[in-house]
């Protein structure tokens, strides 16, 4: 018989343990909805959780997949685990590897105080291009600093600063180690050349000691083996491989064909991402680097709106109490419900525009969400299409940046991340885009992205391409409505786009005036 992967997804809200086979259909699978996504700490804007909360998910989830009907059989096939995980969640561990703190995940807001201490010629480069006050975000950011000015009792007690990628392989197998197309997130990492970075504009921002940074290997590597630890708890087989993957987002992009110019991969996650797969290294903003991707050679150029579709969420439960109630009544989700409100508002939401800038990225470290246009006539179903609108609008924004910057031209997108369930949201993504969009076989790209580091592990195929064109097939196509295309393109040339340079100036007050929040 063939041989099976079992490939996790790591989100920020839900952990989904999915068995896969070489031709990308998912056998079996369990989802765990996480009922506190993360612990709110006391101070405003940070979001923590337990050290070994995502393990203890995992075990939980590959339990209850190899207890369901015909699962024991299954996992008798498994002959590789794979994972793909959220970036940018933070550890710090001891010379025993035992936290030392809880994670600190990549939404959390915290700020370190200080600035950083770029060269001579950094700093006029910086002063230049405007990036003066990007960079400085960025210092503030890092999460190493952070800890080095509020806890540096615990940093003296330190011996690896860690990703939760890194954490998860060690609790799997007991190796501390991790993949390098996991290196997403405010650390001193080359991303050129796939390692870790000894000078650089890295370190200008996050000057990790290399003695506290982990060792690496390349994806489809072998990270360790399966433990009689998780064994016991999580009912893989001990001795399993444990093969290096990469982030979530980059899985995704590999689960959704996209590799090479043409193609780009839109996620409507938690974090809303637009990204190319190619094998030129090119910056997607300046100074911002392209991150390495699953596959040796290539870099995933990306923009990401930190917040994405975690907006509606957001919206969901702050103004949405009613429908809440009535898709319980109802035997639905809220979001189904809010789904049905697209087709009640035109496009353009009568004037209604929506940046969704919850938090800003580092193209603008000052950037706010502007709601323009409203009026007495707009209602909470206008709110909640401009968010969608607005999200796409961005995303839209960006890639063609990035066309500009690349040299590229993107002819379709490939899309995922929850959002892309709707067939109406990514209906307004071709829309607004003015191209095909295309989703795979399976609402599942990630673990099936993660699942192929796997297979080409195991040698069922001899590199990523053969494993993307096995599992990776073309489902659904969304063709855009030119003339919807056209009323959206009037608003994104003649409004959308200037919105932010237009109230940077009063961005920069309304920081002053919150006290920075």
């Amino acid at each position: 018989m063939d041989p099976l992967v079992l490939s996790f997804d790591i989100g920020t809200q839900s952990m989904r343990a999915l068995i896969v086979n070489s031709r990308g259909d998912i056998l079996k699978s369990s989802a765990i909805v996480y009922k506190d996504p993360y612990i709110k700490t006391d101070v405003f804007g940070q979001a923590e959780q337990k050290p070994d909360f995502y393990y203890e998910k995992m075990c939980e989830a590959s339990l209850e997949l190899k207890n369901s009907e015909g699962g024991k059989e299954l996992f008798e096939r498994i002959k590789g685990v794979t994972f793909a995980c959220i970036r940018d969640s933070v550890l710090i561990v001891d010379k025993d590897h035992k936290p030392l703190r809880n994670i600190i995940l990549w939404l959390d807001e915290r700020k370190a105080a200080g600035e950083p201490n770029p060269t001579f010629f950094q700093r006029i480069a910086f002063a230049l291009v405007g990036m003066k006050e990007t960079v400085s975000m960025l210092y503030k950011n890092t999460f190493y600093n952070w800890i080095r000015e509020n806890e540096d009792d615990l940093w003296q007690k330190t011996d690896k600063f860690i990703f939760l990628s890194t954490y998860i392989s060690y609790r799997l197998t007991g190796q501390l180690r991790d993949s390098v197309a996991n290196q997403v997130g405010h650390v001193p990492f080359d991303n050129r050349k796939r390692k870790w970075m000894e000078k650089g504009l890295s370190r200008c921002v996050s000057d990790i000691p290399l003695d506290k940074l982990t060792d690496l290997v390349e994806s489809a590597e072998v990270v360790g083996y399966i433990t009689e630890e998780t064994s016991s708890k999580s009912g893989i087989p001990e001795g399993l491989p444990l093969f290096a993957g990469g982030t979530d987002k980059a899985s995704e992009a590999l689960g959704l064909s996209v590799i090479g110019d043409g193609k780009a991969a839109v996620s409507l996650g938690s974090a809303a991402t637009i990204q190319f797969c190619t094998p030129l290294y090119f910056e997607p903003e300046p100074f911002l680097p392209s991150y390495p991707s699953i596959i040796k050679g290539y870099y995933n150029s990306e923009y990401q709106i930190y917040r994405g579709f975690w907006i509606l969420t957001w919206f969901r439960n702050e103004f949405c109490h009613r429908e809440i109630e009535l898709a319980e009544e109802k035997g639905c989700t809220a979001e189904e419900l809010l789904d049905s409100y697209l087709k009640d508002v035109p496009p353009g939401c009568n004037g209604l525009v929506i940046t969704p800038h919850l938090s800003p990225g580092a193209g603008n470290p000052f950037a706010k969400g502007v709601i323009e246009g409203l009026s007495d006539k707009h209602t909470k179903k206008h709110l909640y299409r401009a968010i969608i609108e607005g999200i796409n609008f961005e995303l839209l924004m960006a890639m063609k940046r990035m066309e500009r910057r690349s040299g590229f031209q993107i002819n379709e997108l490939y899309i995922g991340g929850g959002g892309s369930k709707s067939p109406l949201v990514v209906q307004i993504t071709a829309d607004i885009f003015g191209l095909p969009v295309k989703r795979i076989q399976t609402h599942e790209a990630t673990a099936i992205g993660s699942a192929m580091s796997g297979f080409v592990g195991l040698g069922v195929f001899p590199d990523y391409f053969a494993a993307v064109k096995a599992m990776s097939h073309e489902g659904e196509v969304f063709m855009p409505d030119m003339e919807k295309h056209e009323i959206y393109m009037k608003i994104f040339n003649n409004v959308y786009k200037h919105i932010e340079k237009v109230n940077t100036g009063l961005f920069k007050r309304i920081k002053k005036l919150a006290g920075n929040k």
